[in-house]
């Protein structure tokens, strides 16, 4: 039997194909994207919905090729979502249209 609990996806000190990738460090410029996922975490902060925690939590949980294909607001933003479905904040059908329609008014 393997004592050895499993990692999750944001542990990844001393995994071998991460050791000698150069860590980028330059300054960036956030999106719109960016400060309206910061916001809505913000907001669901105050308002004691959600705490960081869950947040990261959620980040966490992603499974290996959604935490790497996705950008790190994007997994915020997945997260938030996950906890609120999980809390009943939302509906999944909720949820859905509200993606629904963003794809519409993107012309996607």
């Amino acid at each position: 039997m393997n004592d050895t609990p499993p990692t999750i996806m944001h542990d990844l000190g001393g995994a071998p194909r991460f050791m000698c990738e150069p860590v980028d460090v330059s300054p960036h410029a956030l999106t719109d994207f960016d400060r309206e996922v910061d916001a809505i975490r913000q907001i669901l902060g105050q308002k004691k919905v959600m705490s960081v925690d869950e947040l990261r939590r959620g980040i966490e949980s992603l499974p290996e090729a959604q935490y790497f294909g996705l950008g790190y607001y994007e997994r915020w933003l997945r997260s938030i979502c996950t906890i609120l479905l999980e809390k009943r904040v939302i509906a999944e059908a909720e949820l859905d249209a509200a993606l629904e329609a963003a794809a519409r008014d993107a012309g996607c």
